[in-house]
């Protein structure tokens, strides 16, 4: 193939990156930040225009979206109402009764209750859903009862009823939409957390606030690609120049972007291969990552409003809850991380295990931040461990090293 070629193709793809900053632009954006992440992109799909055509990359997304499994995972669903009104969406899987089981007769002759059975509450991260827990969650399915549920205006839970009136996300909002929703999914017996991400630091903020619970019915928990904080330092992989104009101008960016939804929704529709190859760079480290898996979570975070996306950035700035999580030092504690994670870098995971130095701590070899979708083996076999060790399961139990991907919807 020609330099010429190579070279058109490249300009091809930064014209598309330099017209979604037009586009910015018309909304009263300055939007020269985002320029050094969106040429970064750009520059990875025009190594795909070269061989594939703008309108065979849109059928591949389509036969991806129409064949792909991931996602279709569903359970009994339920609602809980957060304290500000909001009501969360969750779903349960209940453990599936033994054969020959006659635990009712049992109940009937001695006239006790039998203890509630642990359960396991995934959350998510930001601009994820709950069906990022696909792999782990098809593994432990009716191995273990498990909750699964959407972060308020994420996924099928409704948009937060005091942003909507103007009230900042903060971190302490996402912990007591937790508690909300425990209250309602597992009002009684032992509790393992499991988050990733946003979902990690929900779960520090749930021990910040109601520490009680952490020590009366917390069994284990595991963080999953998260920060204590300091999150202002990242450098999302960008030369110093670059991050440093982007922290200065990104949240005011955001901010107008939220402001022109419309405008902006139609922009990303517009340039879908732009973000899609930057969905990828900040998912996955891997070169080889399942195309379906990968278009699963373009699906997850091209749905996320970007308004939504605007109110939750500024909480990430000011997120510190290295201190709630002295909570945890009597509770068995797993910290994961991919290797090469330019969201959450692993060196937050291992700032995490230094805090709580009897935790077991697991960097995953060219792991990104989407490492439960990337290595599902590892972070299933990993999670398994955890919930053998504290009882969650027998150590003899069907954990499957990832889950079955040809799973049908409800099976």
């Amino acid at each position: 193939m020609s330099e010429t070629s190579t070279g058109d193709a490249v300009a091809s793809a930064v014209q598309d990156a330099q017209s979604a900053l037009g586009n910015w632009r018309l909304a009263g954006i300055a939007g020269a930040a985002i320029g050094v992440v969106a040429a970064g992109a750009a520059a990875g799909v025009a190594i795909e225009r070269l061989t594939v055509g703008r309108g065979m990359r849109q059928k591949a997304r389509l036969a991806l979206d129409a064949a792909g499994p991931y996602g279709a995972l569903r359970g009994t669903p339920g609602k809980a109402v957060a304290d500000d009104g909001t009501v969360l969406y969750y779903e349960t899987d209940e453990v599936e009764p033994a054969a020959g089981s006659n635990g009712s007769r049992k109940r009937r002759l001695f006239g006790r209750k039998p203890p509630a059975p642990v359960t396991v509450v995934f959350s998510h991260g930001y601009c994820l859903s709950q069906d990022s827990w696909h792999f782990q969650r098809a593994a432990l399915r009716g191995v273990v009862r498990t909750v699964h549920w959407d972060q308020r205006s994420h996924g099928r839970s409704d948009r937060g009823k005091a942003q909507r009136d103007g009230v900042p996300v903060d971190i302490d909002q996402l912990g007591r939409d937790l508690k909300a929703v425990i209250d309602a999914a597992a009002p009684d017996g032992p509790l393992v957390l499991v988050g990733h991400s946003m979902g990690g630091m929900t779960i520090m903020a749930l021990a910040g606030q109601y520490p009680e619970l952490i020590r009366e019915r917390v069994a284990g928990v595991a963080f999953v690609g998260t920060s204590a904080g300091k999150l202002g330092e990242v450098n999302y992989g960008l030369p110093v120049a670059g991050v440093n104009a982007v922290r200065r101008v990104l949240p005011g960016v955001l901010k107008a972007l939220g402001s022109q939804a419309e405008l902006v929704e139609r922009g990303r529709r517009a340039t879908a291969d732009l973000f899609a190859g930057m969905i990828k760079r900040y998912s996955f480290s891997s070169k080889d990552v399942d195309p379906a898996v990968a278009r699963f979570a373009e699906r997850m975070i091209e749905s996320t409003p970007i308004d939504v996306v605007a109110e939750f950035y500024p909480a990430f700035a000011e997120h510190d809850k290295a201190a709630a999580l002295a909570v945890f030092a009597e509770v068995p504690v797993l910290v994961l991380a991919g290797d090469r994670d330019l969201v959450t870098p692993s060196s937050h995971s291992e700032a995490i295990a230094d805090l709580l130095p009897d935790a077991e701590l697991v960097i995953v070899p060219d792991g990104g931040h989407l490492v439960m979708l990337e290595h599902p083996e590892t972070v299933t076999d990993r999670l398994a461990d955890l919930l053998a060790r504290v009882g969650a399961v027998p150590q003899a139990a069907n954990v499957g090293t990832y889950g079955s991907t040809a799973q049908q919807p409800g099976g």
